[in-house]
């Protein structure tokens, strides 16, 4: 039954952290010529530091609709998370159809040596694609 789901190849949508004058945030960017629709992001941070496992909440986050070329804010994130893995689960329809991918910010991803200018933003920042 499963196997008879289709989950097609996300492409041209997404997660960015950037810094702007009030800290650190999480965007859905999409860059696609159709809208999202019934937009999904559950986030959450895990990993081991000084041996000992750390994992923060699971945060749900709900966007009704995101526009061909539009992005929008998911959540702040502090740059103490920064040594986890910081998930973000997309889940959105297109056309009727589901889509749904992981991003994953991988321990000390998110550096300065890493950081692009994202043109929808206006803002430097990491792009996960």
């Amino acid at each position: 039954m499963k196997k008879d789901i289709n989950f097609p190849q996300i492409e041209d949508v997404f997660v960015s952290v950037v810094k702007d004058d009030e800290g650190w945030k999480v965007y859905l960017l999409n860059r696609t010529d159709k809208s999202l629709e019934t937009v999904m992001v559950t986030s959450k941070g895990y990993g081991v530091k000084d041996g000992k496992e750390q994992k923060t909440s699971v945060l749900r986050h709900m966007m009704p609709k995101i526009e061909a070329g539009e992005y929008a804010l998911v959540e702040p994130i502090a740059e103490e998370v920064f040594h986890l893995n910081n998930e973000y689960w997309v889940s959105f329809f297109i056309d009727g159809q589901l889509y749904d991918k992981k991003y994953i910010f991988v321990p000390e991803t998110i550096i300065k040596e890493n950081l692009s200018f994202i043109p929808e933003l206006k803002l430097q920042g990491v792009l996960h694609q």
